[in-house]
């Protein structure tokens, strides 16, 4: 029996954001703890109002596509999941919504970027890592 209630996924859409959500499904059996999958739409910082709402609505579109199918392959394997939708930076939004939540773990996947890349843009699963309260594991 895991000792987490409350589990929260990091969900980009990306192979490795797959592998964690798997992961987290084969971890919890059907009366496990809580799976919650949250999704963050980073707005353009320079973009007007009328555009801004229309990626956040784009990607919201987007994201609640991914949330049925995640929702169905969890159904088949072990329950029903919570899903959300945030908007904001992705690291400081899955750190503040863990913590908020009163999450017992996070786990997020890493993605492909080179060593320059990390260097000069830091990496959201670094992150989430650094600043979280609670337990992260990141999946590659």
């Amino acid at each position: 029996m895991l000792p987490w209630k409350k589990i929260l996924i990091a969900f980009d859409g990306s192979s490795s954001a797959n592998k964690a959500f798997d992961l987290a499904l084969r971890m919890c059996p059907e009366d496990g703890p809580e799976i919650i999958v949250a999704s963050v739409v980073q707005p353009p910082e320079q973009a007007e109002i009328v555009e801004m709402e229309a990626v956040i609505d784009s990607a919201r579109d987007q994201f609640e596509k991914l949330f049925a199918e995640l929702r169905d392959k969890a159904a088949a394997v072990s329950g029903p999941i919570a899903t959300e939708i945030l908007i904001g930076h992705p690291a400081d939004q899955i750190v503040h919504y863990a913590a908020e939540n009163q999450c017992d773990v996070i786990l997020v996947g890493q993605r492909g970027k080179s060593r320059i890349e990390q260097w000069l843009l830091g990496s959201v699963s670094k992150r989430i890592a650094t600043y979280a309260h609670c337990t992260v594991i990141i999946v590659k």
